[in-house]
């Protein structure tokens, strides 16, 4: 099988290191890729929202299946246009990507198909976000409708921050806050079926202890031993396949990896987000434990042949990333800087990097080249062993004004 990996974060990294371990996979691309995903797979420079660029390059590589890293591909249809082509591929089409692509859409679909998640109000006025918040309370949850990177919520008791974030925004989802630890889960679809993958918890906020404002994650770790019994099946049955089954009904079937971010309340199993992609960082987790080869499973969602009774194999123990980011992240990362100790860090047992914001400057040398630089992943027999591990290697790199949390699974980790 040939692979053809779109993207250039720690996602993609992690997708091709999984690849890359599958002895069905004989040729393995990344496009534009990172210096990382380039020690195991070729690169190709490319604009990943050219549909019609993709789909030359696919064809020119001759590959059996493209996997769509990032969310913004999806949405400018992409993946539509390597399946007019006669090409497989593992992502949902620009009517399923709605889910992710509008915070609207994600509620209409959840409401029709009876999902549990936060009351909502869609606002186009400051006015209109006002009444809401006041209808909702603190803490104030305000959501970009639209892409934004992982960085377009703000949950604060400050009023007036949620109005501006607001204003920012334009069209935004107010929400009612929910109590409650976060949970993660990916459940790989073909249209019609779904089977899950372990659940992991992410860790948003920049700094230790939950302070700072909030990223695109700066950790993770799985497996959950805190999690209560049954929770897979029951987010499987309650959101998963819904919302699955809602989407076919619409004429828009979802094949690729539905990820749902939930937050285990008072009242139960509650939906915050979806997306319509693996979601950093939590992929690196989970696939670092992943024993079944991750080409077939993929190959299966794109061509409709996923068994929804398919049980996947599964490494014992724990994984743990953490997140090495730039000076000044997530405000303004400072970029351009050289990255020194990846061999070393590599080295250490149990633990390996990804590469997620990295470049090669005019030099050769190591660079950083956007806000979440490196993840580092640490395995273990436990969560402990895991976290050791990790930072062990994270304490082997030098950037210069980088910072990481301290804290990834340290609560999980002591029990």
């Amino acid at each position: 099988m040939r692979v053809l990996v779109l993207g250039s974060g720690g996602r993609e990294h992690a997708l091709a290191r999984a690849l890359h371990r599958d002895p069905a996979v004989t040729a393995l691309h990344c496009a534009p890729g990172n210096p990382g995903t380039a020690e195991i797979a070729a690169n190709h420079a490319i604009d990943m929202l050219n549909p019609t660029g993709v789909v030359e390059l696919a064809q020119r590589l001759t590959v059996d299946l493209v996997v769509v890293g990032p969310e913004a591909p999806l949405v400018a249809g992409v993946a539509d246009a390597v399946r007019e082509a006669g090409i497989a591929c593992f992502g949902p089409d620009k009517a399923a990507a709605r889910i992710e692509g509008s915070k609207a859409f994600a509620k209409e679909i959840m409401e029709a198909a009876g999902v549990p998640t936060a009351r909502a109000r869609v606002c186009e006025s400051a006015a209109e976000a006002e009444a809401a918040l006041a209808e909702f309370g603190a803490p104030y949850v305000v959501k970009d409708d639209g892409l934004a990177a992982g960085k377009g919520v703000v949950v604060t008791e400050d009023m007036a921050e949620a109005l501006s974030h607001a204003a920012a925004c334009g069209r935004v989802v107010i929400e009612e806050y929910l109590d409650g630890p976060e949970v993660s889960l990916f459940a790989l679809c073909d249209g019609q079926d779904a089977v899950p993958l372990v659940p992991a918890q992410d860790f948003k906020r920049a700094y230790d202890g939950g302070a700072g404002p909030n990223t695109g994650g700066m950790g993770a770790y799985t497996p959950l031993p805190w999690a209560p019994p049954g929770l897979v099946d029951e987010i499987m049955e309650t959101v998963v396949r819904p919302t699955v089954n809602e989407l076919r009904r619409r004429e828009t079937p979802y094949v690729g990896v539905l990820y749902a971010g939930l937050a285990l309340t008072s009242r139960g199993v509650r939906v915050i987000e979806f997306n319509a992609r693996f979601g950093d960082p939590e992929t690196q987790v989970v696939l670092d434990r992943l024993a079944t080869p991750l080409g077939g499973l993929l190959q299966a969602c794109a061509l409709g042949g996923l068994a929804a009774d398919q049980e996947l194999s599964w490494h014992l123990g724990a994984a743990v990333t953490v997140v090495v980011a730039a000076e000044n992240y997530p405000a303004s990362p400072a970029k351009g800087d050289v990255i020194t100790g990846l061999d070393e860090a590599n080295a250490v047992q149990d633990a390996h990097v990804l590469h997620a914001g990295t470049a090669l400057d005019g030099d050769g040398r190591l660079v950083s080249a956007g806000g979440r630089v490196l993840s580092v992943v640490g395995s273990g027999a436990d969560l402990a062993a895991a976290r050791a591990a990790a930072y062990e290697a994270v304490d082997k790199i030098r950037l210069r004004g980088s910072h990481h949390r301290g804290d990834i699974a340290l609560d999980a980790a002591k029990g």
